[in-house]
């Protein structure tokens, strides 16, 4: 069974003779070990050193020379216009402050289908769309790490519905917002 080397990402593809594709959903792209089967019926080995996070287009190089391409399965998202690229960016700001999962594309977003945030953006005035496509997301500063889709801020975990003496404690994300990442 051919075993993967190497991970090429979809930016420095080789020409390696490529003889199979790989489909992979969301909950399968961060990978360290496992067996894959691709479209074509070629069954691979993935054992890296570490997990990675597989992007649409990244090629996985194998023991033999060739190479399967990766391909991220098409899911329910939402696709994101503004009136123009200032007002995209304002759309942008406002999701990345919740921090919700964003693919940015040259005149447009996409997320994952949502309510709430459908309603947050229609009341920004933007326009949306549900599509079904595949979902690469901004990787990001603090990309989640393998095994848990949530990073944790060094905040003080404490009830906020409790009295703080003098002011009242708001959690809130503006400009005087600050996480610490570790």
């Amino acid at each position: 069974m051919p075993r993967v080397v190497r991970v090429v990402g979809a930016s420095a593809r080789e020409g390696a003779r490529r003889i199979d594709s790989v489909i992979l959903g969301a909950g399968e792209r961060r990978i360290q070990t496992a067996q894959l089967t691709g479209v074509n019926g070629t069954t691979i080995l993935l054992m890296l050193p570490e997990p990675v996070l597989l992007r649409m287009g990244d090629t996985l190089e194998l023991d033999d020379g060739s190479s399967v391409e990766v391909v991220v399965e098409p899911e329910p998202l939402i696709e994101v216009r503004g009136n123009d690229l200032t007002h995209l960016a304002r759309l942008a700001w406002h999701l990345g402050d919740r921090h919700v999962p964003v693919q940015v594309l040259a005149n447009r977003l996409r997320l994952r289908r949502d309510a709430a945030l459908e309603a947050m953006l229609g009341a920004l005035g933007a326009r949306t769309a549900a599509i079904e496509a595949p979902f690469d997301p901004e990787g990001g500063a603090y990309a989640p790490q393998a095994g848990g889709g949530h990073h944790d801020h060094a905040h003080d975990h404490h009830d906020h519905a409790h009295c703080h003496g003098h002011h009242d404690h708001h959690h809130h994300h503006g400009p005087t917002h600050r996480h610490d990442h570790d």
